[in-house]
């Protein structure tokens, strides 16, 4: 295999949403996006440290899906690496002249092998970062992206494209069985980039945002109970066993779920262990021992392939008769008590 292309982090999402002014309700008057720009049917917007033209784009559409996952590059020459290197795996390519998207510069998009859509950029156009105007700070004030999470039907599989393209593994959830219900790997030095998941796939799980502090999380809870739309708030606050996040999800108008985060940890060191969960551990999916919601095993995005048409899923290749494993790989056993914190290799 040639050297695959060097990745730096995730860097932006686009996701299609059925009404246009709903969305900018949610994402900007809600969770305080600021809006870089705004084209006929199209919405570009930053979090506060975020000095890039987007990380997150909503296109208007007849059905709610994810469009694309968009990583940065090390240097301009890496496209021309990624080039070769999808081509080499034999999935769909294409070179993506610069300005397709609106702020980014030449770009590669392709089909990756899991079934998703994913565009690679280096040149973006600088916007102001506004990590110092408190003034135009909400209380709820979103700091940037932070990760993807995919449902995927075989996370073996995911986990070994994954770290070919040089990614590592901060956690993971095991069995004694050799099987692999989650996966957690990062370019940043974060507990993670993406987030892989046992399940129907492909499809998106959630888009996270990055805050500072728990008391932004609260304040979104609060705004949306003041505003009378509580039943956004999909499951939390609550602090993750993986990762050990502070986490709220949330459900935007058109079903697409957006996570917020704080708390999780460093990884940047080159010898930094993966922490493995064992599936029968309750507190893998909530270090509170919250039951997770029944729509958190079942909902996803749509995701579209490079025409615009919905990729079609598969089923998970392994499924324990006995375990129910949730998006972001928690989970219950039958007969699974107490707590057993995850070996660290």
């Amino acid at each position: 295999m040639p050297t695959p292309p060097d990745l730096i982090r995730s860097a932006y999402a686009e996701l299609i949403v059925t009404d246009l002014a709903a969305a900018r309700w949610f994402y900007v008057d809600v969770l305080g996006l600021v809006i870089t720009a705004e084209r006929p049917g199209v919405l570009y917007l930053r979090a506060f440290e975020e000095y890039l033209h987007h990380s997150l784009v909503l296109r208007e559409g007849a059905e709610p899906a994810l469009r694309k996952l968009a990583y940065r590059v090390r240097r301009p020459g890496e496209l021309e690496v990624a080039r070769r290197y999808y081509a080499e795996l034999g999935v769909p390519v294409r070179a993506v002249p610069a300005g397709d998207t609106l702020g980014i510069g030449e770009a590669v998009r392709l089909s990756d092998p899991l079934g998703f859509p994913v565009e690679l950029f280096y040149a973006a156009e600088h916007t102001p970062r506004f990590t110092q105007r408190y003034d135009l700070h909400p209380g709820n004030a979103l700091a940037r992206l932070d990760h993807f999470n995919v449902v995927v039907p075989d996370v073996r599989a995911g986990h070994e494209y994954y770290t070919g393209l040089g990614f590592g593994v901060s956690e993971t959830i095991e069995d004694t069985e050799d099987n692999l219900y989650a996966a957690w790997l990062y370019r940043k030095q974060t507990v993670h980039d993406i987030a892989l998941t046992a399940g129907e796939g492909p499809r998106l799980h959630h888009i996270a945002f990055a805050t500072r502090e728990r008391a932004q999380i609260l304040h979104t809870c609060d705004l949306l109970g003041a505003l009378g739309r509580e039943a956004m708030i999909e499951r939390g606050p609550g602090r993750h066993g993986v990762s050990n996040a502070f986490y709220l999800y949330l459900r935007d108008p058109d079903g697409h779920r957006i996570e917020i985060y704080t708390s999780d940890y460093y990884t940047g060191d080159p010898d930094n262990p993966t922490v493995r969960w064992d599936v029968r551990d309750n507190r893998r999916r909530s270090f509170w021992g919250h039951e997770v919601v029944p729509s958190w095993y079942a909902e996803a995005s749509t995701v579209l392939d490079l025409d615009g048409g919905p990729v079609p899923t598969r089923q998970p290749a392994v499924r324990e008769a006995t375990v129910t494993v949730g998006a972001d790989g928690f989970g219950t056993a039958d007969g699974a008590n107490g707590f057993k914190l995850g070996n660290q290799a």
